[in-house]
C-alpha cells in the first residue's frame, strides 16, 4: 500500500462536504494494512445543519461516533430510521456498518467527531470469522454485538491529538487478532481486479479469470465480501460515472456507457438514477 486513497469516489459533491467538515484519511499500522483500506476521520462545528451523501463502497466499516448534544443523530439499522439512545452523543458509541445497498445520507449538525475504519472488500471476515459477511449487509448495529472485547469509544474519540486516535484504532484492531485467511485474500484480490480492470464487465468473465465456476464465485463473495460480484461490478461503474459527472463539464454519456460495458446510454442512466436518486445530469458542474 502506497498510503490512503486520495480519490473522492462515492462521495456526492465532495467539495461541498470538505467545506463543511475536516476530513482526513490515515494509514493503519503495517500489520493491519492487508485488511484495511484506511482510517477516515471527520470533525465538524456547524452553525447550520448539513446533509452529506455517499454512494457506499463494497466495504464494511467500523465507526466510532460522538456528537455534541446528548440527543445524537438519526441512525439507521436494517434500513429503518431510529433515534440514537439518550445520552449516547456525549459518551460516543461504536457501530459496525455493513455494506450499504442504497444511497447513504447523514445529517450533521452542531459539533461532532467520527473515527472510521474502512475494511478492504473481503478484509472484514478475518476480524469476525464466525459469520459470513453477508450477514451484516444493509445493517448497522452496535460493535459489541460483533466484536469481543467491546470497542472502546472513549479511547478512540477522546484524545484531542489525531495521532493518538489513530494509535487507539491500531491498538484495538490488533487486539482482535485477525488471522490470515487465504479465502479472504482471494476475495480481496478479485474485488481489486474488478476495481482496476474495466474490461471485466460480467460475472462469468471474473469467474473465468480466477478459474472458478460462477456459483463458487457467488459463494465466495457472499461469505467474504457481503454482496455478489455483479453488485460490485455495478457499484464501481456508478462510482466512475458519478466522478465523471461531477468533474467534467460535458460528459458523452453514450460513450461512457459503452466504456463501462452498458448496452446503451439508457441503461447507465437508469442504474445511476436508481442508485443516486437523481439522473447523472443533476451532478454536472455549473
Amino acid at each position: 500500500m502506497a498510503g490512503p486513497r486520495r480519490d473522492t469516489r462515492g462521495i456526492v459533491d465532495a467539495p461541498s462536504l470538505f467545506a463543511q467538515v475536516r476530513f482526513r484519511r490515515r494509514e493503519p499500522a503495517a500489520e493491519l494494512r492487508p485488511y484495511l483500506e484506511h482510517y477516515w476521520l471527520i470533525d465538524w462545528d456547524l452553525s447550520e445543519p448539513y446533509a452529506s451523501h455517499l454512494v457506499p463502497h463494497p466495504s464494511v466499516n467500523l465507526v466510532f461516533q460522538r456528537y455534541g448534544s446528548g440527543d445524537g443523530p438519526a441512525r439507521a439499522e436494517d434500513g429503518q430510521a431510529l433515534e440514537d439512545t439518550q445520552g449516547a452523543g456525549n459518551a460516543g458509541f461504536a457501530e459496525v456498518s455493513g455494506i450499504g445497498l442504497e444511497l447513504f445520507t447523514q445529517k450533521l449538525e452542531g459539533r461532532g467527531r467520527v473515527c472510521g475504519v474502512q475494511f478492504r472488500p473481503g478484509g472484514f471476515r478475518p476480524f469476525a470469522p464466525d459469520r459470513p459477511v453477508s450477514e451484516w449487509t444493509g445493517r448497522r448495529l452496535p460493535a459489541d454485538e460483533v466484536f469481543t472485547p467491546p470497542a472502546p469509544p472513549s479511547d478512540v474519540l477522546g484524545p484531542a491529538d489525531e495521532d493518538a486516535r489513530v494509535a487507539a484504532l491500531d491498538t484495538y484492531l490488533l487486539a482482535l487478532g485477525p488471522e490470515p485467511d487465504p479465502q479472504a485474500e482471494r476475495a480481496m484480490a478479485l474485488v481489486d481486479l474488478v476495481r482496476t480492470d474495466r474490461t471485466l464487465r460480467r460475472v462469468d468473465e471474473l469467474a473465468n479469470a480466477e478459474g472458478l465456476s460462477s456459483r463458487s464465485l457467488q459463494r465466495l463473495f457472499a461469505a467474504y465480501v457481503g454482496v455478489g460480484p455483479k453488485w460490485v461490478i455495478l457499484r464501481y461503474r456508478i462510482h466512475e460515472a458519478l466522478e465523471r459527472a461531477e468533474s467534467e463539464q460535458r460528459v458523452d454519456w453514450a460513450e461512457l456507457a459503452a466504456e463501462l460495458g452498458y448496452s446503451d446510454q439508457a441503461h447507465l442512466v437508469r442504474d445511476f438514477t436508481a442508485t443516486v436518486g437523481v439522473p447523472p445530469t443533476a451532478f454536472a458542474p455549473h
